[in-house]
């Protein structure tokens, strides 16, 4: 049992789109990401995700409609919901989906598709 400093782990890695490992939790993982630009059109099959804002603002997308998040504030995109990310400047997101959750669902691009279990 490790306490983490959140502000810390950010100031550790500058990437956009790679989720990081800091902790895990009854077959959940807790990651930290930059986002910065347009994310893929994506689903996950069996996963939630919960998208949590610690620094800046972010949308997420979907095909029907957007919605915007700033410091504080979470959304949970349910398993099978089509979704893209968005933050038009530098966004600090916490993360909290299952252990082995690919951060593009049901798609592979070579330039989002991140590698499973990087830490910091």
């Amino acid at each position: 049992m490790v306490k983490i400093d959140i502000a810390e782990k950010f100031s550790l890695f500058s990437d956009y789109w790679r989720p990081k490992i800091v902790a895990q939790l009854n077959g959940q993982e807790v990651k930290l990401v930059k986002f910065k630009g347009e994310f893929v059109w994506h689903h996950h099959e069996s996963e939630d995700e919960l998208f949590l804002v610690w620094r800046g603002r972010m949308r997420v997308d979907f095909r029907d409609r957007s919605v915007d998040l700033k410091d504080g504030e979470f959304l949970v995109v349910k398993r099978g919901v089509e979704h893209r990310t968005v933050a038009e400047e530098e966004a600090e997101v916490i993360l909290f989906e299952p252990a082995e959750t690919r951060n593009t669902g049901n798609i592979t691009d070579e330039h989002f598709t991140a590698p499973s279990g990087s830490t910091v």
